[in-house]
């Protein structure tokens, strides 16, 4: 007896991508449980070596021998170092242990082996004592989301654990500020900084645009040729015919460097001179205007945490893209800042914003859209809004119409998919972007709402406010976000 055959898999078009996406999405899945289950077996060994000790005390040296002898047969059964597989079973114990809600979602495949270092990564600064709370509220909140976007949302859940202010912990890093040299193959070496958040992202914003700047003006100089007799230079311009004058026998090479070789040579120009060397806005009389390039950073500070430091934990100020930073700093760039601060109105209860303003004239919407977006808006994207552009959701070229409820922003690269690709997007109320894909899959990204709308809270009590947050303001009227 012949079983019936089935039918063949599409081999073209988007039933045929639509195939392989659900293929990738169930071998996700149950890679996830594979990894889950060894990391339970992994913290099962460790726990075998430790039981080992029992009924004496161990010192760390003996439990360290301990999980060095199982680690080692292990390690011999995998063909794999003894130091790699113990270090697997030190952190397996840790997920077992501290976080056993991510660890189920894990294997039932709700979350990837990524989603897993982003909890454990940010739940492990908090205290030990804390770890579970962190880890049942971190699962419930995981799934649906990219990991960076995770790492954003827990970020601020964890500064609410947290049993000290940020600016304590801040105070604290900032003395292992350092700088050093780890020396690489082939002549290379790392120089590695580690700084405040702050000052990281703003000296890399501020070599992006230089080398953003030094690139366009590189691509837009027009071509360079050298007659062969007379060494006479043609240089054409945009218009057509030629000019002359005169130039070096060889013509000037070209400047063929990527974006992140532009980077590194800026960076050891500014280090080395105190002025980028390759300015190309540079003339015979000065410096050029590169240098003047000044970093940018986004950053929302909370009007109540400016007024009452010790509410920073509840309501932290946040530099976009990047987390939580301590009050401290944010008055600081609050009180230094020549730029006009925009006001965010936001609802008490959704943390959608209602309305922007400023005691200057500015771009209105843009404020608008920078307070609501704060990043790309392309799901799971976190570039933040200030290196980002402002897309017509509904081409303005086909009608779309110049309004907060027609824009929203993209980084470069996610708008230019959203234009040259069959991704489509429409736009809903408060700002919410349906993405639908090629396969016809509905994507939703919102606007990630301001505090105190957020509840890290599990369980039937909707909108109950978070453990250890400040009393939410009154329902009447919106709060200040």
């Amino acid at each position: 007896m012949q079983s019936p055959a089935s039918s063949p898999e599409p081999d073209h078009g988007a039933p045929a991508l639509a195939s392989v996406v659900t293929d990738v999405l169930d071998l996700d899945a149950a890679m996830a449980s594979v990894e889950a289950r060894r990391v339970r077996a992994l913290a099962r060994a460790g726990r075998l070596a430790l039981m080992g000790r029992a009924g004496r005390p161990a010192s760390s040296r003996e439990a360290d021998l301990a999980l060095r002898e199982v680690a080692s047969e292990i390690g011999a059964a995998e063909h794999l170092s003894d130091r790699t597989v113990q270090a697997q079973i030190r952190h397996a114990m840790l997920i077992a242990e501290s976080f056993p809600a991510t660890l189920d979602a894990w294997q039932s495949g709700a979350l990837a082996r990524a989603h897993v270092h982003v909890i454990t990564d940010i739940g492990a600064t908090l205290p030990a004592e804390r770890h579970r709370e962190f880890d049942a509220l971190a699962a419930a909140e995981a799934e649906g989301l990219s990991p960076g976007l995770l790492r954003t949302r827990l970020a601020a859940l964890a500064e609410r654990l947290q049993p000290t202010t940020l600016t304590e912990r801040h105070r604290a890093g900032r003395a292992r500020r350092n700088v050093r040299v780890v020396r690489g193959d082939d002549g290379m070496s790392d120089l590695i900084a580690t700084l405040p958040t702050v000052l990281a992202v703003g000296i890399y914003d501020r070599l992006m645009q230089q080398s953003r700047a030094l690139v366009d003006a590189r691509d837009a100089r027009p071509p360079v040729t050298a007659t062969r007799d007379s060494g006479e230079a043609s240089r054409a311009p945009a218009g057509g015919a030629p000019v002359s004058g005169r130039m070096p026998q060889a013509p000037p090479a070209l400047d063929v460097r990527t974006p992140d070789q532009v980077r590194a040579d800026l960076l050891a120009d500014l280090l080395l001179t105190a002025a980028p060397l390759s300015d190309p806005t540079r003339d015979d009389d000065g410096p050029g205007t590169l240098g003047a390039i000044r970093a940018r950073v986004q950053v929302v500070v909370p009007a109540l945490t400016m007024l009452d430091p010790g509410r920073e934990n509840a309501d932290p100020a946040e530099l976009v893209g990047h987390g939580p930073i301590d009050a401290a700093t944010a008055r600081r760039l609050a009180e230094s800042t020549t730029r006009p601060w925009d006001r965010v109105i936001t609802h008490p209860i959704t943390g959608a914003v209602l309305h922007v303003d400023t005691y200057q004239r500015t771009a209105a919407i843009d404020r608008y859209l920078r307070a609501r977006d704060r990043h790309c808006r392309w799901p799971g994207c976190t570039a933040p809004a200030i290196r980002c552009e402002v897309d017509h959701t509904h081409d303005h070229a086909l009608g779309g119409r110049t309004e907060t409820g027609n824009l929203a922003h993209l980084c470069q690269r996610h708008h230019t998919q959203k234009q040259f690709t069959a991704w489509r997007v429409r736009q809903r109320e408060g700002g919410v972007l349906e993405w639908t894909s090629p396969t016809g899959r509905t994507y939703v990204d919102e606007p990630l709402p301001y505090p105190p709308a957020v509840a890290f809270v599990p369980g039937p009590r909707r909108g109950a406010p978070p453990p250890h947050a400040a009393p939410r303001p009154s329902e009447e009227s919106p709060g200040d976000g």
